[in-house]
């Protein structure tokens, strides 16, 4: 039985995951805004190398065919950027300017010309409806004010048929771990995830249906969800 199946035959006894709260951390866009533009000049050295192994699996689990077009929210520093086939027409999103300045630069610097920016709030992403083949959202879900909303937002500019792909850290299944995750939630904003972020409650209330959940990352502490758009 795969992962979420087993989580999902524990909330069908629980029967909240419709109405749970996702972690009991809080946090507002300006909040959001604020962390990362303190980790604009350092992102790249602190989270680049551990977290790439998960930013790889997730384009080679794209299946990036010639000519799709790829919406990365939340594309910080752009540091995927480059990972993209030049065939594909790849825009990526963000709150933060210092973030927007840094994949700027990279976009030039790297000659990237399938690849463009612009400053966007997730959860009011002004795209029309059905824009994209691929919808990504890296290392973004468990930082913002609002998941369901941003990933409802993610499936609305996403066409019919289409994936969306969330990678990200959620709440661990292990009782013990997960007490800790929900402890220390408070105190990991200030580096940019909240820890507790509930993974079924999420998708429930997003109302996406994963086509597979993987584990990512050494340790395997990071979770890879793909979606197709029904």
């Amino acid at each position: 039985m795969a992962l979420f199946d087993h989580q999902r035959e524990r909330d069908s006894v629980s029967g909240d995951a419709a109405t749970r709260a996702l972690s009991v951390t809080v946090v507002e866009n300006d909040f959001v805004a604020g962390v990362y533009e303190n980790l604009a000049f350092v992102y790249d050295w602190v989270f680049g190398p551990t977290l790439h192994p998960g930013r790889i699996e997730a384009i080679r689990k794209m299946k990036i065919q010639p000519g799709e077009s790829v919406l990365e929210v939340g594309v910080g520093t752009g540091i995927n950027l480059s990972m993209y086939p030049s065939s594909s027409a790849v825009t990526g999103v963000d709150l933060s300017t210092p973030m927007l300045d840094k994949a700027r630069d990279r976009i030039t610097n790297k000659g990237l010309r399938n690849c463009r920016v612009a400053e966007m709030d997730a959860a009011q992403m002004t795209f029309p409806d059905e824009s994209f083949d691929i919808v990504y959202a890296p290392y973004l879900i468990s930082v913002v004010p609002d998941p369901v909303k941003v990933a409802q937002e993610m499936r609305r500019v996403c066409r019919r048929g289409g994936r969306i792909v969330i990678l990200n850290h959620f709440k661990s299944a292990n009782p013990i771990m997960s007490r800790i995750e929900t402890a220390i939630s408070p105190l990991t904003v200030h580096i940019g995830f909240k820890s507790d972020l509930d993974l079924n409650a999420f998708l429930t209330q997003a109302s996406l249906t994963p086509i597979s959940i993987e584990k990512v990352n050494i340790p395997k502490m990071w979770t890879l969800v793909t979606c197709v758009k029904d």
